[in-house]
């Protein structure tokens, strides 16, 4: 079957794995690579080649309107500014080219449901970025929530990174122009994506969110949230809260406690380096003789034969094969942009009850 033919929309450092990741996909080849700096995008492209070569090489192109045009293209990644993403979608379904999209994906849910819209009318796959969705450990997760855990109470979820000081001055994602939802966006969507996955893709009935820590306003730039916490209020008694930040040390943690039992993850969005994925689950028993109080944890872990990175079987490498196999296959999924507008819709509630100062919305 003829390969999936991908154009990338800037050489941003993501693109370097999401390369990584086509060429292992078995089923896609990067076929061109788009920077307003020709120069540095035949850079990236000669670099990327050393270690991950395609044949033949992807083409460079000086402006990302000469890729979105390209006859050679079947299919876009689109790793540019969030304040930049709607125009070049718009642009990419209008040229009949598949779309797979950074997160967040819009700067608000109007705008995301105008690019979805766009690529329905045109008939072109939309998909964002986040790749734990495409993990075969997923299912597994899934499995231990129906045998261990019971019914879903809580899920608590931790996702943040220490950043420098350089980081809020010198990365877009301290840039309120380019990366207006900060830490929400760029580490929320993924704590509201998994809590929407393992409520079954039900909608919250309450949103709240709470603004912690901002940066300081600068000249011509707005503060963005580099701290912040939510809580998603779901009927039928499931909770979720969340807590993202760019100031507190690495942590990505998901835990999902139930009427039975609890399971954690301590690496739910990157796994951690090896061959193989984890997680855990705990069914407790507490019992009484006499004066003897005995609280047994009953532990369980869980695996998958998954690698981490780099490899055939990483959840990166499933991402781009599930997309163009979605592709190839004629039909278009219409889960996957659905899954987008709802995380959007969340992460825009949380936010807009947070610069409210109020309660839920």
């Amino acid at each position: 079957m003829k390969k999936l033919r991908i154009g990338f929309l800037s050489t941003a450092g993501i693109g370097q794995k999401n390369w990584k990741a086509i060429f292992h996909s078995g089923n896609a080849v990067v076929s061109a690579v788009a920077s307003r700096d020709l120069k540095k995008c035949r850079q990236f492209i000669d670099e990327c080649q050393r270690e991950f070569a395609f044949f033949p090489a992807p083409r460079a192109f000086g402006s990302y309107e000469e890729l979105l045009a390209s006859p050679d293209v079947d299919a876009v990644y689109i790793p540019l500014p969030t304040a930049l993403r709607k125009s070049f979608v718009l642009q990419a379904a209008a040229n009949h080219k598949h779309v797979v999209c950074e997160k967040p994906c819009a700067t608000d849910s109007g705008a995301l449901a105008e690019m979805i819209a766009a690529c329905q009318q045109n008939n072109v796959q939309f998909m964002d970025g986040v790749m734990f969705m495409h993990s075969e450990r997923l299912q597994a997760v899934r499995k231990a929530m129906a045998e261990t855990v019971g019914r879903a109470r809580w899920i608590t979820l931790v996702f943040s990174f220490g950043a420098d000081k350089s980081f809020f001055t010198s990365n877009i994602r301290g840039n309120s122009a380019l990366e207006p939802h900060g830490c929400v966006g760029d580490l929320g969507w993924y704590c509201i994506r998994f809590a929407l996955w393992a409520a079954g893709w039900k909608m919250p009935r309450q949103a709240t969110g709470r603004l912690l820590a901002q940066t300081k306003p600068r000249r011509g730039a707005g503060p963005v949230p580099i701290e912040f916490s939510g809580e998603l209020l779901f009927d039928g008694g499931l909770s979720a809260g969340f807590y993202v930040s760019f100031v507190t040390e690495l942590q990505q943690l998901a835990q999902i406690s139930g009427d039975r039992g609890y399971l954690r993850l301590n690496d739910f969005v990157l796994p951690h380096f090896g061959s193989e994925l984890e997680f855990e689950t705990c069914n407790s028993s507490y019992t009484k003789d006499g004066c003897i109080f005995n609280l047994e944890p009953g532990w369980r872990r869980w695996t998958t034969r998954e690698h981490s990175n780099s490899h055939s079987r990483a959840q990166e490498s499933n991402m781009f094969r599930h997309f163009a196999a979605q592709i190839q296959s004629g039909k278009l999924n219409k889960e996957w942009p659905e899954m987008a507008l709802k995380t959007q819709r969340v992460m825009e509630a949380c936010l807009e009850s947070a610069a409210a100062g109020r309660g839920p919305s």
